[in-house]
C-alpha cells in the first residue's frame, strides 16, 4: 500500500474512533440530564418506565389539591383531559400553582402508578401553557374526537 494511502487511512480511523468516543461520552455524561416528557394518558396506559425520572404535564384537576396540615407534602392529579395521574409532592408550591391551571412535574413513578415529584413547575402567565402540555392536550382532545365521531 502506498505511503500517503496508509497515512490517509490511519487518519481516517483515528477519527473516527475519536469521533465516537466523544459521542460515547457525551452521552454518558448526560444520561442523568436527560428528561423524557410522558402526558397523562400514556402514564396511565403504562408507557412510561417506573424509575426512571421523567416529566409529566398537563392540567391540575379541580378540586383535587390536598394539603397535609403538619407538613409540605402535597397531593394532585395531573389530567391532559382523557387521564388522570395522581402526583405526590414534598416541599414548596409555586406561586401560580393552582386548580385549573397547567403545570408540569419532574420526578419518577413508582410501582403504584403515582408520581413522586421531585420539582412542580406552574405556567407563567395567564397566556402561556407549556408546549408539551398544549400539544399532549390537543392529542388527547383529538383522539376523544375521532372516538366520538366513530360511535
Amino acid at each position: 500500500m502506498n505511503p500517503i494511502r496508509r497515512q490517509r487511512l490511519f487518519l481516517v480511523i483515528f477519527i473516527v474512533v475519536a469521533a465516537s468516543l466523544a459521542v460515547g461520552l457525551m452521552t454518558y455524561a448526560l444520561r442523568d440530564n436527560i428528561n423524557l416528557f410522558y402526558p397523562p394518558s400514556d402514564i396511565a396506559a403504562g408507557e412510561a418506565p417506573p424509575g426512571v425520572r421523567i416529566r409529566a404535564g398537563g392540567m391540575v384537576v379541580d378540586g383535587s389539591v390536598e394539603r397535609a396540615s403538619d407538613s409540605l407534602f402535597v397531593r394532585f392529579l395531573v389530567t391532559d383531559g382523557e387521564a388522570e395521574v395522581e402526583v405526590h409532592y414534598t416541599g414548596i408550591l409555586p406561586d401560580l400553582f393552582a386548580a385549573g391551571e397547567a403545570a408540569v412535574v419532574t420526578g419518577e413513578l413508582n410501582k403504584q402508578g403515582i408520581f413522586m415529584a421531585s420539582e412542580v413547575l406552574a405556567k407563567h402567565d395567564e397566556n402561556y401553557t407549556p408546549p408539551e402540555v398544549a400539544d399532549a392536550m390537543n392529542a388527547a382532545h383529538e383522539r376523544a374526537q375521532q372516538s366520538a365521531d366513530e360511535s
